[in-house]
């Protein structure tokens, strides 16, 4: 499961997978919200800002996911700013306390014996003070090992902030 949690509406939004948990299937998890929920409630916005892990398939070395993510800037015309954790801090990540925990809570105990029964469990994860949670089930597959040159990220528009640029940029 790759998720997004909208910290002001108290939505998540997980896409599951079938396949390698990859830069590409990080961004298309964020597409995929993008065009079915994302874009509806926030039309007419022209900037989002993503709070991301340090390491793995969206992490702040992984040029695959930059590039992933300049495709889909490109795509929607969106500018997107990227604050990533600090290393070893992803569990101060908002979306494991205010979303996967509770996913967590809701599925313990009960076999995970096919994808449906994932998306269901997902998608009946609520609290009292408002979480909803909408579940996909992406069947894609995404390639291992996937290089990206280094002449293909001089082409990126990638502008670091000035604290921490290799973290944050836009």
């Amino acid at each position: 499961p790759y998720g997004i949690y909208d910290i002001l509406k108290k939505q998540g939004f997980v896409n599951v997978g079938i396949d390698h948990n990859t830069a590409e299937f990080a961004v298309a998890s964020l597409t995929t919200w993008w065009r079915t929920i994302g874009n509806l409630q926030y039309q007419g916005v022209k900037e989002i800002l993503l709070f991301a892990d340090c390491g793995s398939s969206n992490g702040y070395t992984n040029k695959l996911w930059k590039y992933s993510l300049q495709e889909f800037a490109n795509t929607t015309g969106l500018i997107i700013h990227v604050c990533h954790y600090p290393p070893g801090t992803s569990k101060w990540n908002d979306i494991e306390h205010a979303m996967f925990s509770f996913i967590t809570i809701n599925w313990r105990a009960k076999p995970l014996t096919a994808y449906e029964v994932v998306l269901e469990l997902i998608r009946h994860t609520t609290t009292k003070t408002g979480l909803k949670i909408d579940a996909v089930l992406d069947e894609n597959n995404y390639e291992t090992g996937k290089k990206i040159t280094d002449e293909q990220m001089k082409q990126l528009s990638i502008h670091g902030d000035e604290f921490h640029p290799e973290w944050n940029y836009t």
